[in-house]
This record gives C-alpha cells, sequence and structure tokens, in this order.
C-alpha cells in the first residue's frame, strides 16, 4: 500500500475509485481503515474516490504521540494534509464513531475543504465519555506507570501496531514514559469534557453553526446512542437523518456494546444512502474552493 510522510509521520493509505468526488472515510476506535474497504468499494461503483488511512497509532502507520489538547486534533490535521498532498480537497469527509469525530473536527477546523459530513454510529453522553477515556488513555497510562513503555508496547493495540510495522517499537521504546503518561492525560480529560456536549468532539454553538451538510446515521447502542445522532442532527442546520439501517431499541434497552456483524452486513443500505445525499448535494451545492 502506498504511504506518505504526513507532519512527520508515516501514514499507511489507500484510494479506491478512479474518478469522481472525493469521499475520505475513517472507522472506530484505533482500528484499521480494512473494515472499510467494502464499503468503499461500493461508494466506487457510484463514481466517487475514497481516500482511507490508518490513522497514526493505528494499523500499519506510525506511531506519533504528541502534546496536543485531543488526539482526534492531531487525525484531523494529519488528514487534512494528506488531502492536499493527494490533490482531494474539498472533500466529503466521514466516519463510525472515532472516525465520526475526525470528521466533525476536520469541519471545524478547515470548514473551506469539506463538502460535506457522512456520519454514522456518532459518540455522545457521560457513559460513553467516561468508558472510551479510560479504554484510550486511561488504561494506557496505568500501564506506563507500573511497567514503563516496555508495557505499553505489549499491550494488545500497541503491539499489533508493532507487529504491523516493527520500528514503532523503537519509536514508544524512545519515549519518556512520564511524558506518554502526561499527554494521555491531558487527551484523557479533554475527552471527560465532552461528556456534556451534544456529540464528543463539537460543542452545540459549533453544530448549529456548521455550514456544511451533514448526512447522520443513527447508532443503536449505549455508546453510540439514537439521542445522540438525533441531536446532531437537529443541531445541524443542513442535515439528513436516517435511523432505519440497524436494529432500533429503546432508549433504555440499548445493546451493550455495537455489533460488528450486523453493521458490515448493511454496507449496501448504508452506500445507498450516502449515494442518494451525495448526489442531492453535488446538484445543489455551489462549487466549494479548495483550500
Amino acid at each position: 500500500m502506498p504511504e506518505a510522510k504526513v507532519r512527520g509521520v508515516v501514514l499507511n493509505y489507500e484510494v479506491i475509485g478512479d474518478r469522481g468526488a472525493w469521499i475520505a472515510l475513517t472507522p472506530g476506535s484505533r482500528r484499521s481503515y480494512d473494515e472499510l474497504v467494502p464499503l468503499s468499494q461500493q461508494l466506487a461503483k457510484h463514481g466517487y474516490r475514497v481516500l482511507l488511512h490508518d490513522r497514526r497509532n493505528c494499523g500499519r502507520s506510525e506511531v506519533g504521540i504528541e502534546a496536543q489538547d485531543a488526539e482526534h486534533e492531531l487525525w484531523a490535521d494529519d488528514l487534512y494534509e494528506l488531502c492536499g498532498m493527494l490533490g482531494a480537497r474539498p472533500v466529503y469527509v466521514g466516519g463510525s464513531s472515532a472516525g465520526a469525530r475526525l470528521a466533525l473536527l476536520f469541519a471545524l477546523r478547515h470548514p473551506s475543504a469539506v463538502k460535506g459530513l457522512l456520519l454514522w454510529r456518532v459518540t455522545g453522553g457521560q457513559h460513553a465519555a467516561q468508558k472510551l477515556a479510560q479504554q484510550y488513555y486511561g488504561a494506557y497510562m496505568e500501564m506506563a506507570k507500573t511497567g514503563g513503555m516496555a508495557a505499553v508496547c505489549a499491550s494488545e493495540h500497541f503491539g499489533q501496531c508493532i507487529k504491523a510495522r516493527p520500528s514503532n517499537r523503537d519509536r514508544l521504546m524512545t519515549m519518556n514514559p512520564d511524558d506518554f503518561i502526561r499527554i494521555m492525560g491531558t487527551w484523557r480529560e479533554n475527552f471527560l469534557k465532552a461528556a456534556t456536549l451534544p456529540v464528543v468532539g463539537a460543542t452545540e454553538e459549533q453544530l448549529r453553526a456548521m455550514p456544511i451538510s451533514a448526512c447522520i446515521i443513527a447508532g443503536n447502542d449505549v455508546v453510540h446512542t439514537p439521542v445522540t445522532a438525533r441531536k446532531v442532527a437537529g443541531l445541524i442546520p443542513d442535515s439528513e437523518f436516517h435511523d432505519d439501517v440497524v436494529r432500533k431499541f429503546a432508549d433504555d434497552a440499548l445493546l451493550e456494546s455495537w455489533d460488528p456483524d450486523e453493521w458490515f452486513g448493511k454496507n449496501q443500505r448504508i452506500a445507498e444512502i450516502f449515494v442518494g445525499f451525495l448526489k442531492k448535494h453535488e446538484r445543489s451545492a455551489p462549487s466549494a474552493l479548495a483550500s
């Protein structure tokens, strides 16, 4: 797969499709982009070019842990630069869960580079913020405190990053554990502050002021709640909302975690929804200026 050095970190990426408007999609958590290949192939059949990439600290890309308010700020700015290198701006930006957070922040930080948002399984609420802050950051802080960077390297996630790119071990081992803990602590605290926001990654004021069209597909679990998706759709002025893709449950009886098989089995339906949104937007929206 091709690679590009972006802001000091080598990112693994892939472009599916060879014509049409650009779309950049990102998966949830810190997973590799591989799970989005089937959906991207369906979008490419309709005449779109889809950019997939492994974010820093994910998949086959390099590890790059740097002091910044939030990890998804790094991810959003990395993607902006990568799109520029590939001539892919302006771009439709989308993703699920952490990928949706990246997309929202991309639009807030680089609005002139975005043509629209494609969001599914958006994250919100106190339960989600607390659970994910521990999963993404708190757990690794504890590892570094008790076992140093060797323990971080031995963790399931970073162990996979090292297996995919052995040089990642050296990048991690050269970090001072105290610096690692401090950065993870900053990322954790800022993630926890999002517990009261409509969606992790954006305030109500930011969503109301967003000048970008959005297509939003609701989740059905306690981290990606339908309530959160409805809030986002209600706040973004030009939004399109869908809550009929996966099983629907009462708000007090949601799944404890998302069902990957259910979601991946809905790729065709998701592609149909996004293509409908894209075609409508391409017909009606004025040409955006690349940034």
